[in-house]
């Protein structure tokens, strides 16, 4: 069975390039164009892995990082960070509240991201 990647990205542009990719390369996609919409859809299709934006619509990435860590059911599903904030505060408080990587969206090709999701979820 394909593995399920929720894309968390209020950037319509973006989040549909990125599920495309995905997509292509055998992964269902599930998007989510802001926080509360996308901590709902972490619950109820409890996805293999999250790419998180951390600037949303309503509650912002990091609080949607939180609230999805501290419920045990869904505190095992790998997260990771795609934003444009790339100060090593945010990327240090986005590790600590438990994401597994940090992508600073302008430094890496959607081709990039799909080989960081494939080599997660191989682990």
């Amino acid at each position: 069975m394909a593995a399920k990647i929720l894309i968390i990205e209020d950037d319509r542009f973006l989040r549909e390039l990125m599920a495309r990719k995905l997509e292509q390369v055998g992964y269902e996609v599930v998007e989510s164009v802001d926080g509360e919409d996308g901590l709902k859809k972490v619950s109820q299709e409890k996805p293999d892995l999250v790419l998180l934006d951390l600037i949303l619509p309503g509650i912002d990435g990091f609080e949607v990082l939180s609230k999805v860590k501290e419920k045990p059911e869904l505190s095992a599903i790998p997260v990771i960070i795609l934003s444009n904030l790339g100060q090593r505060e945010d990327i240090e408080k986005g590790l600590k509240l438990g994401a597994v990587d940090f992508l600073v969206k302008a430094h890496f090709t959607p081709n990039e991201i799909v080989d960081k999701v494939k080599h997660l979820l191989k682990k």
